[in-house]
């Protein structure tokens, strides 16, 4: 009799992807979606000013003329850009297992995910210098200047941190993050992965072609080895070891 009187359980399985549909646009829309966007914005203005091997992307400005208060804007640019990483975190937390190993980014494997790092390091840095060079030679490509920043007894630990948020907010989110989701949501691996490697490619559409190419290949080969081994932490290294050398040492490498 009671069994008869219960009422049916409604099934909370599609509230819960339309959910997490929400939380994916809101961390795209605070964070990588909006560089698209803007990226794809800023190649059309550059193109339609005229050639692209004529225009410039610089990738850390100067913010102030004065030192101090260009040190502070450094910092707090940098800060602010680690907020949606922390929302990911939040959003990926489990009982009983944390964001850090969903994603496997700990701390159990340093010298593996190091050596990895590196590897990967030289394997994706030689092609995007590449792709680079030939891009400016076909005139597909913006000259890219590392960095504006004036010599200062902060700049290199600056440009360090910049490049390590650099790493953090792509892998944690375009790699990590968005993988997990679009499997959530029932995408096959190689629809996620080339979902997540052309975001990669069109935040960098600002410097033109040459690096959406580079960036596209970089976030196959980063996809395929975060499927292969679930740990995210030689993704970080590796990026934030290009970032690093292109940085602070950009026209020995060959940019502007």
């Amino acid at each position: 009799m009671t069994g008869s009187l219960a009422k049916p359980v409604a099934d909370s399985r599609p509230r819960h992807t339309a959910r997490l549909r929400a939380q994916l646009w809101i961390v795209l829309g605070l964070s990588l979606g909006q560089s698209a966007v803007y990226s794809v914005v800023q190649l059309l203005d550059k193109a339609t000013r005229g050639p692209l091997a004529q225009a410039t992307s610089t990738l850390n400005p100067e913010r102030s003329s004065r030192e101090v208060f260009d040190l502070l804007y450094q910092l707090l640019d940098i800060g602010f850009a680690l907020v949606p990483v922390a929302l990911v975190l939040y959003f990926l937390w489990q009982p009983g297992k944390s964001a850090f190993r969903v994603l496997g980014f700990t701390a159990d494997r340093p010298v593996r995910d190091v050596l990895w790092g590196i590897g990967l390091m030289l394997a994706m840095g030689l092609p995007s210098l590449g792709l680079y060079a030939l891009g400016r030679a076909l005139g597909v490509t913006t000259e890219i200047i590392p960095s504006a920043l004036d010599a200062y007894w902060w700049t290199i630990p600056v440009l360090v941190l910049s490049a390590i948020r650099h790493a953090l907010v792509e892998e944690v989110i375009v790699v990590g993050y968005l993988l997990n989701r679009l499997e959530r949501f029932g995408w096959g691996p190689w629809a996620a992965v080339l979902a997540s490697s052309l975001l990669r490619g069109s935040y960098h559409l600002y410097q033109g072609f040459g690096p959406f190419l580079g960036n596209f290949a970089m976030g196959l080969v980063f996809c395929w080895v975060y499927k292969r081994f679930g740990r995210l932490a030689p993704l970080v290294v590796a990026h934030a070891l290009l970032d690093i050398a292109a940085f602070t040492a950009g026209p020995l490498l060959g940019f502007g």
